[in-house]
């Protein structure tokens, strides 16, 4: 751990342009620029709320909070993971003319994200206030959920960075498989519609400890439990560190694949 505290105070410069510089790229010669970030989260929400809420009739307490907690989360991780995956193939002509630690890459692509992750958590804010839910206490507890949200999307997006050299065929498949995350995750659906047969799936899904954490300060007004403290740092510290591990085996050899 000491040897990437000193990388990344070596190299917390390059980090910093990378994130700005993909961040920028993103909402160049967008007309509305970073607001975006704003009104795709609520769009979004807008319309799965008309479909879910009006069509399905679930009947779900303070739904748009529901859906837009749960919305704001996965699209974080859904797009920090996809980013992160090409950040190696991507940086190819800088890769081989200069070094630098090849880490940064991937992790930038998450940080960069979280940037949206920040507007988007200030339209989930602005939407509680209009559903009339109080703030409590137990917000400040809020962070620690993001941060363990954060920490297991940089380790995934090592392991996905770290195929694609290998097998550039991951992007396609990976866009299979988070479709299908989407729907194993209860985002616009309640939790008791699912069949006792399917739990086993919802249990082994990360985000669904992610998303419920959160939820159940904001939804509930209450702290999570030791054991939603306990599984959602040990998903984000277990993948992480695999991410590490697996990322350092493999990058030996990316200069020859890139």
């Amino acid at each position: 751990m000491t040897k990437y505290l000193e990388i990344y105070n070596k190299y917390k410069f390059l980090l910093a342009q990378l994130v700005g510089r993909d961040f920028k790229t993103k909402y160049k010669r967008s007309v509305l620029g970073v607001l975006w970030s704003l009104l795709n989260p609520l769009l979004i929400m807008v319309v799965q709320y008309i479909v879910f809420s009006e069509l399905f009739r679930w009947n779900i307490n303070n739904f748009a909070v529901y859906l837009l907690s749960g919305t704001v989360m996965f699209n974080f991780f859904s797009e920090a993971t996809s980013q992160a995956l090409t950040s190696i193939t991507g940086n190819a002509q800088l890769i081989t003319k200069v070094y630098v630690p090849l880490y940064i890459f991937p992790i930038s692509k998450v940080l960069s994200t979280c940037i949206n992750l920040g507007f988007s958590l200030i339209a989930l804010l602005a939407i509680v206030l209009i559903q009339g839910l109080s703030f409590n206490i137990y917000y400040l507890f809020i962070p620690f959920g993001l941060a363990c949200l954060i920490a297991f999307s940089i380790g995934l997006g090592l392991i996905l960075s770290s195929m694609m050299v290998y097998f550039r065929d991951t992007q396609f498949l990976y866009g299979v498989i988070l479709t299908l995350w989407t729907y194993l995750t209860p985002l616009f659906y309640p939790e008791s519609i699912i069949p006792d047969r399917f739990k086993l799936f919802i249990e082994l899904n990360p985000m669904y400890y992610f998303i419920r954490y959160v939820r159940s300060i904001i939804l509930n007004g209450s702290l999570p439990t030791f054991s939603d403290h306990m599984i959602s740092l040990s998903f984000a510290i277990i993948t992480l560190m695999l991410g590490l591990f697996i990322f350092k085996k493999s990058k030996k050899n990316f200069i020859l694949n890139i």
